[in-house]
């Protein structure tokens, strides 16, 4: 059995990852599904990357985790990059779920189109603290286009204001994904469109991994609401031996 540590995605929790860890938890393996710096409700959110990072590396050493199935979901994909390249050793599979994947000097905001980023500068900048709001009608439409307007609302009102130097800090690495020595998952669910599909998800950011196994399967970006058992199961197949 393995040990999955599941990371989030901007504006969530790692409580949101709850029902997704209950299948996993349920085959049998291990999971964790902690919170990164910045991102809870009382954190600050002026935290930038590298302490994001820093902050999931603390918790894989401080609870003595090996051999881990690393996920990470969007946003998440900057963090687990960062951790594989601190404690790569602790680390058997990098699983990145519609996630962005980083090189050397590469921040967020790099990999997203141009209009993302004057929204989230114009709505961190009329912050005061330096904090991007999810615009409701961007969750509908892109984030939860296969959810009912119920279940849309329901998971936007569990969203928190997100870190937005997480998004412009660019990260530093030792070894860009395609080197790593560690086998690597791209998990990519069809009908996401947070990305404009000119832009997606794979191949474009998934073939900066080098050797890697993808995995596809309906559904949109925020499958960890609308359908967490399939979610699970495409987890388990990307992080499977």
């Amino acid at each position: 059995m393995a040990t999955y540590v599941l990371v989030h995605g901007a504006w969530h929790t790692g409580d949101l990852m709850a029902a997704t860890a209950a299948p996993i938890r349920a085959a049998g393996h291990e999971v964790h599904t902690p919170t990164i710096l910045g991102n809870g409700p009382g954190d600050d959110r002026r935290t930038g990357l590298s302490a994001a990072i820093k902050s999931i590396v603390d918790y894989i050493i401080g609870k003595n985790l090996k051999d881990i199935v690393l996920v990470g979901h969007s946003y998440g994909g900057m963090i687990i990059t960062g951790v594989a390249d601190r404690i790569g050793e602790r680390v058997r599979r990098l699983v990145y779920w519609n996630a962005f994947v980083p090189n050397d000097g590469e921040s967020l905001n790099a990999m997203v189109p141009p209009h993302y980023v004057d929204l989230f500068d114009q709505i961190a900048g009329a912050s005061d603290d330096n904090s991007v709001v999810m615009p409701y009608p961007i969750w509908r439409e892109a984030f939860m286009n296969d959810a009912d307007a119920e279940l849309a609302q329901s998971a936007y009102d569990q969203l928190n204001p997100h870190p937005y130097a997480t998004f412009t800090d660019p990260i530093r690495l030792t070894t860009n994904p395609a080197e790593m020595q560690v086998g690597k998952s791209y998990i990519n669910f069809t009908e996401d469109t947070a990305l404009p599909q000119s832009l997606g998800w794979h191949p474009r950011l998934s073939e900066k991994l080098g050797l890697y196994r993808l995995v596809q399967a309906a559904g949109g970006h925020e499958v960890c609401f609308t359908d967490p058992e399939g979610l699970a199961k495409a987890i388990m197949t990307a992080g499977r031996d």
